[in-house]
């Protein structure tokens, strides 16, 4: 019985969910979104949170403890100078679980795990798409 044991082991010893985790997290901070499962979404998402919850303290001890489970200098310093002061004001909930459906090849529920202030980036062919509908418009108004 699993009686007061919490998270999951996703199928991997402690020294590798731990790696998991801080990938999944440095990924996280560094792009602003990232595609996975939905078990490590939800399993690497607290770990996230509180990653932002140190860099908003913004300390040197924090930042010691962030670089302790990062393990990535250029991480942290993202971390610390560019994702923690935009939620300043927020008092948690700075990730969410987008949901994208089933992997094609095992129907893994496959998930967005983003920042709540992510903005997707244009793709190159949504730039073309638009600079060809502004064309069309100004030739019509011709």
């Amino acid at each position: 019985m699993r009686h007061a044991r919490s998270g999951k082991k996703l199928g991997r010893d402690s020294a590798h969910r731990k790696a998991l985790y801080s990938n999944l997290a440095g990924a996280l901070i560094e792009h602003g979104r990232i595609q996975t499962t939905e078990a490590k979404a939800k399993a690497v998402k607290p770990f996230a949170e509180k990653m932002i919850t140190l860099g908003k303290r913004g300390d040197l001890h924090a930042r010691r403890q962030a670089l302790a489970a990062l393990r990535s200098n250029n991480i942290v310093h993202a971390l610390f100078a560019e994702v923690a002061p935009r939620f300043a004001d927020r008092p948690g909930g700075y990730t969410r679980i987008v949901r994208l459906g089933p992997r094609q090849g095992d129907a893994a529920e496959m998930v967005y795990l983003e920042l709540v202030d992510h903005e997707p980036a244009a793709s190159p062919l949504a730039a073309r798409r638009a600079a060809r509908a502004d064309d069309t418009e100004t030739q019509t108004e011709e």
